[in-house]
């Protein structure tokens, strides 16, 4: 925990204050990708990389932030609170501040160092880490009470307003209800959740990041949602009970969607294949079968890159030269597409090996370099005793 002592440390140099210490988790999503914007169900889990905040209150209506990653400092008035235009970082912080004075929770200026160990712009949510993190040190310190869901939506209303990127859900209800050895089946319509065990003994959870994020991600993302809700409407001229894809079932886009146009067909059948995909996928993790999950998680990065279309030849290039390793029980592309990780189930004693022979060949076909992360599956959002 070196990265605590400095970041402790720095904190107590600057401002004289013991700090309040707050680690949230990056999330990684087993299966179940875009879902979440219809109605689905998504599976994802808190891992060992995360963000660590320290924070203490102090007496006037100050914000004073250090990141220490960036060496970048922001300070700000309570009363001057808004969206930094020049600059990202803070926004992820003082979002989150806004949501307790929308609340009507009186606020206090107050110190914070942020540093992370989450990869920027890798799927891993490292702006999700940050938020869950800011409002549950604040709930702390300010001793609000807020239940943890509240708390996701906070962290969630701080990427809208602030961020202004209009995410689901997921990220900050992964970073912040996380559960050590546990994914969590999450309903996207209704909110309610459980815990499936994630039992992974000589398996690791491997991650290999592209270091690509293709332009075209956000139009694509936003086509993507408008398809899905056309599909939608055009069943709902025939059933009416139907709001949403996950309402939506094979036979109904054979009635009334391909016959109308294939594309549209093919990207909300894709979903409600990945819903159903999703649900058997939680069995097999029940039943302690990690062969049939891997199985489906080639399946929904099939679906991804040729129905669905948000792949690219990086990520389809990492999975396709592991399909049929034997020590690779399942691979996928991870996130909204067109770049950012692959996520892998690994034979733990031959994940070193793997890494070793990919990755020089990756960097000569792609002229990119390729980074990989262990990861284990890890509480949320919580308070480190200091």
């Amino acid at each position: 925990m070196s990265l605590v002592k400095t970041l402790r440390s720095t904190f107590i140099n600057r401002f004289h204050q013991k700090p309040l210490l707050v680690r949230s988790p990056g999330r990684v999503n087993i299966i179940g990708e875009h879902t979440d914007y219809n109605e689905g169900f998504v599976l994802p889990a808190a891992i060992d990389k995360a963000a660590y905040l320290a924070v203490s209150l102090r007496e006037d209506d100050e914000i004073h932030l250090v990141a220490l990653d960036l060496n970048d400092t922001y300070s700000v008035r309570l009363s001057d609170l808004k969206p930094v235009v020049d600059v990202n970082w803070p926004n992820y912080i003082l979002g989150s501040v806004a949501q307790f004075a929308k609340r009507g929770i009186p606020l206090r200026g107050f110190n914070a160092v942020l540093t992370s160990e989450v990869p920027i712009g890798a799927g891993l949510s490292s702006s999700a880490a940050v938020e869950c993190a800011t409002v549950f040190a604040l709930n702390e310190l300010l001793q609000a009470r807020i239940e943890r869901l509240a708390m996701v939506r906070m962290a969630q209303k701080a990427e809208h307003e602030y961020a202004g990127v209009m995410c689901g859900i997921m990220d900050q209800f992964a970073s912040m209800m996380g559960k050590k050895d546990h994914v969590m089946k999450l309903d996207c319509r209704s909110l309610e959740y459980e815990y499936i065990p994630f039992r992974l003994e000589g398996i690791k959870v491997l991650l290999l990041n592209t270091h690509v994020k293709h332009s075209l991600a956000s139009s694509e993302y936003n086509a993507r949602r408008k398809e899905c809700e056309t599909a939608v409407a055009w069943v709902r001229e025939h059933v009416q009970e139907v709001n949403s894809l996950r309402d939506v079932t094979e036979e109904m886009l054979d009635k009334f969607v391909i016959t109308r146009d294939q594309l549209i067909d093919k990207r909300s059948r894709f979903v409600v294949q990945e819903i159903e995909r999703l649900k058997v996928a939680c069995k097999d993790l029940q039943d302690g079968d990690l062969i049939s999950l891997g199985k489906k998680m080639f399946a929904t990065h099939d679906g991804l890159s040729k129905m669905y279309e948000v792949s690219c030849k990086e990520l389809d290039w990492l999975v396709d030269q592991v399909r049929n390793h034997e020590a690779v029980i399942g691979s996928r592309m991870m996130g909204g597409g067109f770049g950012g990780c692959t996520i892998n189930l690994v034979k733990e004693d031959a994940v070193e090996e793997l890494v070793a022979t990919l990755k020089p060949a990756y960097e000569k076909e792609m002229n990119l370099p390729l980074t990989h992360y262990v990861a284990s599956i890890e509480n949320g959002t919580e308070l480190i005793q200091s």
